[in-house]
């Protein structure tokens, strides 16, 4: 059985993919990374910068509420292990394949 393909998200982000923040003073080499998604990212936006609900994200973004919240639960998570592990932190298209 194959998984439904992802809904298109609307993401008017500007950040693109490639774009990382990382601790200071450590080489990039040296350090581990965590993709962060786009919709990752504009989930982030519209909720905790911007201020609007999780529904409103997801009319926003063209998706459910409950895919907006699933979306914030994995940037939070990512965005704590990046700025509590020293990890960097690189901005774009999540690789389906990893787990972060």
């Amino acid at each position: 059985m194959c998984a439904r393909p992802a809904k298109p998200r609307n993401c008017k982000c500007p950040y693109g993919a490639g774009r990382a923040f990382k601790p200071t003073r450590i080489p990039m080499w040296d350090l581990e990374k965590i993709s962060l998604g786009r919709d990752e990212l504009e989930s982030l936006r519209l909720c905790d910068l911007v201020g609007l609900t999780q529904e409103e994200a997801g009319r926003e973004m063209g998706v459910s509420r409950g895919t907006v919240q699933r979306l914030l639960t994995s940037a939070h998570a990512k965005v704590a292990r990046a700025l509590t592990e020293s990890c960097a932190l690189v901005l774009g298209e999540a690789d389906p394949t990893k787990e972060n």
